[in-house]
């Protein structure tokens, strides 16, 4: 769904409006996402899990350009115990969330659009559970770094811009972990800095070739 789009969906009464958020803040705390939908029109915002005992976070996505959010409180009405943090400056559409679960019992252009994204996000999901379970730190970092792979320039794109903490969060370990493992990568000259010097190599090591 193009970034702009939903809003010709909404009624000129919907009170959808613009809004903005500085890189580093927690956002979205005091119950805005049971009342409102929002869509990304620009930055990035991660959503994650945060164990308050041991204060060990889980990213669960990473939101960019055209992605929505929550579709979860709008689909079962219900709360969702997650954490959003903008990681780049950020302008959202907002709009009220019973405006758009209107759209989904009456829209059928917006459901042709809509579904897709969520089979998109349960995809996602259920790839990021079969990675905590089935492949080591090691393979899910390389996993992470061919999936955002620019076939241009033979850079990682997603986390290009990601703090070493950040990336361990997508994959469920520590920032020390991860500085290993790219060290590793870097010794046997599969990586340089921000550079897949050799993909077979990187794709050999997951067990793909």
């Amino acid at each position: 769904m193009q970034t702009y789009d939903i809003k010709n969906f909404l009624d000129e009464k919907s009170d959808a409006r613009f809004i903005s958020f500085k890189k580093g803040e927690v956002i979205l705390t005091n119950g805005e996402i049971e009342k409102y939908f929002y869509i990304i029109i620009e930055g990035k915002i991660k959503t994650y899990q945060l164990n308050l005992k041991t204060n060990k976070k889980q990213t669960i996505f990473i939101l960019r350009n055209s992605d929505m959010f929550d579709v979860i409180v709008l689909l079962d009405g219900k709360p969702h115990d997650v954490m959003y943090e903008v990681l780049e400056d950020v302008k959202l559409v907002q709009m009220p969330i019973e405006s758009v679960r209107k759209l989904l019992s009456t829209n059928q252009e917006f459901n042709k659009r809509f579904f897709p994204y969520i089979a998109k996000q349960i995809r996602e999901i259920e790839e990021l559970a079969t990675d905590l379970s089935l492949y080591s730190t090691s393979q899910r970092l390389i996993k992470l770094i061919l999936q955002n792979l620019d076939p241009k320039s033979s850079k990682y794109n997603l986390i290009n811009s990601l703090s070493n903490t950040e990336i361990a969060n997508m994959i469920g370990t520590v920032r020390q972990v991860v500085e290993r493992h790219l060290k590793e990568l870097q010794q046997v000259g599969i990586i340089k800095k921000k550079n897949i010097i050799d993909t077979k190599k990187l794709l050999k090591k997951i067990n793909f070739l």
